[in-house]
């Protein structure tokens, strides 16, 4: 019989918001939404409308176990916009995949869908914003996603990736998203160091 306790995860109760933006990776973040989820994580997802021709956002319900957000318009719960309450209340926000679309929206302030507006509301002094780009390779490359990527950093989000390595598109090259167990490590030590 063990003498010593399991240790909680540092994981646990801590309120999470999960970004799905428009790309065939994500599927991967399936996975990573069920392992914050066992790590006992309170996992939001928000869904671009194109992200939910992936994967449907009854598939993140699931594996999150809660209410999934896919318009600014549903989920009215309380008097507050819900894009300032989802922002406030979470710890460390995460979009994966992140796409060359929803780079270039964050870069310019646009807040067209639901998850760049909650993006939007969220102090990045306070509470760690990650991204996790995809995309293939010759996107990747383009002067106006480097640019986009520059303005992001010096705007306080962080760049998980991208790997390199075969994509959708049948070729190989730099741009494919991160793994989620390297994102879930992310999340865990964005959450640890705020």
């Amino acid at each position: 019989m063990s003498t010593h306790a399991t240790q909680p995860s540092p994981l646990a109760g801590a309120p999470i918001l999960v970004g799905v933006t428009g790309g065939i990776a994500a599927y991967k973040t399936c996975h990573l939404v069920s392992r914050l989820a066992q790590a006992g994580a309170q996992v939001t997802v928000a869904m671009t409308t194109d992200a939910t021709r992936f994967v449907t956002p009854l598939t993140f319900q699931a594996l999150s176990g809660r209410p999934v957000y896919t318009s600014a318009w549903e989920h009215l719960e309380s008097s507050d916009p819900q894009h300032i309450s989802l922002a406030r209340a979470c710890r460390v926000a995460i979009v994966a995949p992140c796409t060359m679309n929803c780079m270039a929206k964050l870069a310019m302030g646009l807040t067209d869908d639901v998850v760049t507006l909650i993006l939007s509301a969220i102090d990045r002094t306070k509470t760690p914003v990650l991204l996790a780009p995809a995309m293939n390779a010759a996107m990747w490359s383009q002067p106006s996603t480097q640019r986009n990527l520059a303005a992001l950093h010096s705007d306080g989000f962080r760049a998980i990736g991208p790997a390199e390595g075969w994509q959708a598109c049948r070729t190989s090259g730099p741009g494919r998203m991160s793994e989620p167990d390297e994102l879930f490590g992310a999340v865990a030590h964005a959450l640890s160091s705020r």
